[in-house]
C-alpha cells in the first residue's frame, strides 16, 4: 500500500493528528477520573477519543515505516521509528483505562462506600499514571522525529540566523 494522499507522505499528515489526540485524550481520561462534575459532562468522550487514537497510532506507524524505507534509514530515523513502535502499548492502556473509568461510574453507582472509594482511587491513578506515559512517549517520539527531520537535513552553507 502506498502510505499518500495526494502526492504529500501520510505520515506527516497523521501524525498531527495524533501528536494533538493524544494529550487531549489523557487529559478527558484524567478529568473523567479525578472529577465527578467532568465526568457527567464528558460522558463517553473519553473512551470515543482513546478509540480514535488507538487506530490512528497504528496507522501512523505503518505510515512512518513506508516512509522511513522511502526517505533512507538513519540512526535518528530508526531511534524514531522504535520510540514510535512504543506508543501502541500506552493508548491500548489508554483505551481500556477510559472505559473502565466510564464503565465503573456508570454501572457501579451501587457499590458500598469503601468498594466504591477504593474502585474509584485506583482507577484515578491508573489513569494518572496511563495519561502521563502516553503523553511523555508522545513527546519523545515528536522530538525524536523533528530531530530526525531536521538534523543534517540543510545545504553546506545555510543561511546565517539574524
Amino acid at each position: 500500500m502506498d502510505w499518500v494522499f495526494g502526492d504529500l507522505p501520510l505520515h506527516p499528515l497523521v501524525v498531527h493528528l495524533t501528536v494533538v489526540l493524544i494529550p487531549i485524550a489523557a487529559l478527558t481520561l484524567v478529568l473523567a477520573a479525578v472529577w465527578p462534575a467532568a465526568r457527567r459532562r464528558l460522558g463517553l468522550l473519553p473512551p470515543i477519543l482513546a478509540l480514535i487514537a488507538l487506530v490512528l497510532v497504528p496507522i501512523t506507524t505503518a505510515a512512518g515505516t513506508w516512509l522511513a524505507d522511502r526517505v533512507g534509514r538513519t540512526p535518528l530515523v530508526d531511534r524514531h521509528e522504535d520510540l514510535g513502535n512504543s506508543m501502541l502499548p500506552w493508548v491500548i492502556a489508554m483505551f481500556v483505562a477510559a472505559v473502565a473509568v466510564w464503565a465503573w461510574h456508570k454501572f457501579f453507582t451501587k457499590a458500598t462506600g469503601r468498594v466504591r472509594l477504593v474502585g474509584s482511587v485506583v482507577l484515578a491513578v491508573a489513569a494518572i499514571a496511563i495519561a502521563a506515559g502516553s503523553v511523555v512517549t508522545i513527546v519523545q517520539i515528536g522530538e525524536s522525529g523533528a530531530t530526525a527531520v531536521w538534523t543534517g537535513n540543510f545545504s553546506e552553507d545555510p543561511v546565517p540566523a539574524p
